[in-house]
C-alpha cells in the first residue's frame, strides 16, 4: 500500500496517508480538521536529475577501515 502526501485546503496542514489504491484517494480526509478538501502532493523521494551525482552513500562503505569494498 502506497503512502501519499496531502495538504488540507481548509487548515493548510500537510499529512501522509496510507491508501489501499489510487481510487481510494477520494475517501481521504484531514486527520486534524476532518475536511475532505485535500490536495495530493507530488513526492520527490525517487527523483533524479540527468548528469548529477548521487548524494547517497553506503553506510558499510563509509565505515570500511581498509578503504576497499
Amino acid at each position: 500500500m502506497p503512502i501519499f502526501e496531502f495538504v488540507c485546503q481548509e487548515c493548510g496542514t500537510p499529512f501522509e496517508e496510507l491508501v489501499r489504491s489510487s481510487s481510494a484517494v477520494g475517501e481521504v480526509s484531514c486527520p486534524f480538521c476532518e475536511s475532505t478538501q485535500i490536495t495530493k502532493q507530488i513526492s520527490t523521494f525517487a527523483s533524479t536529475v540527468a548528469g548529477s551525482t548521487s548524494s547517497f552513500s553506503s553506510s558499510s562503505a563509509a565505515s570500511c577501515s581498509s578503504g576497499s569494498l
